[in-house]
C-alpha cells in the first residue's frame, strides 16, 4: 500500500536532511575506519580459507555437509563485505572499491559485483517503490494489493500463500543471485563485463572442480544443495527484516529524501550477535540516510536519527529480529488476500 501523505512536497521539509547531517558531521560518523575493515577483511577471508582448507583437508564424507553449511555462512559474510565495498565505506575512489568489490564478489562467491551494484543502487535512490525498486518488483512475490490484482502466471500462484512459502523460496536465492549474475553479463553495456565474466568463471570452474575431485557425485550434489540452499536463507533473512511490510511508494508519492528513507525503512534491535550476523544492516534506517558511513558508525548514529526523527515528528520503525520476520510475513499474507478471494 502506498503511503497515505501528502503528494506536493514541501520545501521546509526540505532542508531537514541538511541539518541532520551536520549533526552527524559535528559526531565525525562520516570519518573513514579503516582499522575496522582491515581487521573485518582479514576476518571473514582469514575464515574463508579456513573453510576451505577444512573442505580439501575432511575429504570425501559426509561430515563435509557440515563444511557447505559452515561455507554457507561465510559466502554470506562475504557478501555483506562486498556491499560494503560498493557504498565506499571501506575506500574512498571508485577504482579501489570496485576492484575489492570483484574479487569479493565474482571470484569468492560467484556474484556479479556490477550487477548487484547497479541493482541496490536504484533500490537506495527509491526504497519500496513499485515502479522503481527493483528489490518490489512482482517477478515471484507481490509486495502490494495492487500488484496482486495486476498479476499473473507464477506470481499470482505464488502470491496466494507466500506468506507461507516465503523461507522455502529463500532456499532458492543463492542459485538465483548466480542466474541473474550470468544473464546480466549476457547483456551489453555493462561496465567490466569481460572481466567479471572472466572472474564468474574462474569462480564457477574452480567451485565444480573442487567439488568432483574431493566429493563423489552424490556427496557433491548434497554439498551444491545444502551449501546454495543455506547460503540463500542466511541472505535473505538478512535483507527480509529492512523493508519488507513497511510503507510502499507509487508515482503518486511526493516525499523529501529523509522521509522517503525513514518512512520506508526498518531497524532490528539486538546486541552484537545481531550487529555481526546482519553485517550491520539491522541499522537500515542510518544505513539508508547515510549509505557511504562505516558500518561501526551505525550505531553510534542511531540515536542521533531518532531523536531527529521524533522532534520532526517522523514515525522510526524498530522491532526485534522475529518480530521483524513476523511483520513481514504478515504484511505477504495481507496483500495475497485478494487473491485467495479470486
Amino acid at each position: 500500500m502506498a503511503v497515505g501523505l501528502a503528494t506536493a512536497p514541501d520545501t521546509r521539509k526540505a532542508s531537514d536532511y541538511s541539518q541532520l547531517l551536520r549533526r552527524i558531521n559535528a559526531a565525525r560518523l562520516l570519518d573513514r575506519r579503516p582499522g575496522y575493515y582491515v581487521a573485518r577483511l582479514s576476518l571473514v577471508g582469514g575464515l574463508l580459507v579456513a573453510g576451505w582448507a577444512a573442505f580439501f583437508m575432511l575429504g570425501d564424507s559426509w561430515w563435509q555437509l557440515l563444511v557447505a553449511a559452515g561455507l554457507a555462512v561465510l559466502f554470506a559474510q562475504v557478501a555483506l563485505v562486498a556491499h560494503d565495498l560498493a557504498h565506499r565505506q571501506v575506500f574512498r575512489g571508485r577504482r579501489a572499491s570496485g576492484v575489492a568489490g570483484r574479487i569479493a564478489g565474482n571470484l569468492a562467491i560467484g556474484m556479479s559485483y556490477g550487477w548487484w551494484m547497479d541493482k541496490h543502487t536504484r533500490h537506495h535512490a527509491n526504497p519500496n517503490h513499485e515502479d522503481l525498486d527493483p528489490d518490489v518488483a512482482p517477478d515471484i512475490l507481490v509486495w502490494s494489493v495492487e500488484q496482486a490484482r495486476a498479476s499473473r502466471g507464477l506470481p499470482r500462484f505464488i502470491g496466494r500463500w507466500q506468506a507461507y512459502l516465503f523461507f522455502p523460496l529463500l532456499t532458492l536465492e543463492g542459485f538465483n543471485l548466480h542466474v541473474s549474475s550470468v544473464r546480466a553479463l549476457l547483456r551489453p553495456g555493462m561496465k567490466g563485463r569481460g572481466l567479471e565474466a572472466a572472474l564468474l568463471l574462474v569462480h564457477l570452474v574452480g567451485y565444480l572442480a573442487a567439488l568432483l575431485l574431493v566429493l563423489s557425485p552424490g556427496k557433491a550434489l548434497a554439498f551444491l544443495l545444502v551449501h546454495q540452499a543455506l547460503f540463500g536463507v542466511y541472505l535473505g533473512c538478512t535483507f527480509a527484516p529492512n523493508h519488507k511490510g513497511m510503507p510502499t511508494l507509487t508515482e503518486g508519492d511526493r516525499l523529501d529524501y529523509l522521509r522517503r528513507q525513514v518512512l520506508t525503512s526498518r531497524n532490528v534491535r539486538g546486541g552484537w550477535l545481531v550487529d555481526v550476523a546482519l553485517g550491520g544492516l539491522n541499522y537500515q534506517i542510518e544505513h539508508h540516510l547515510f549509505p557511504n558511513m562505516p558500518t561501526p558508525h551505525l550505531r553510534l548514529a542511531q540515536p542521533i536519527v531518532r531523536d531527529f526523527c521524533a522532534e520532526r515528528g517522523i514515525p522510526y520503525e524498530e522491532t526485534g529480529l522475529i518480530e521483524s520476520y513476523g511483520r513481514a510475513l504478515a504484511h505477504l499474507h495481507a496483500v495475497g488476500e485478494p487473491l485467495r478471494r479470486g
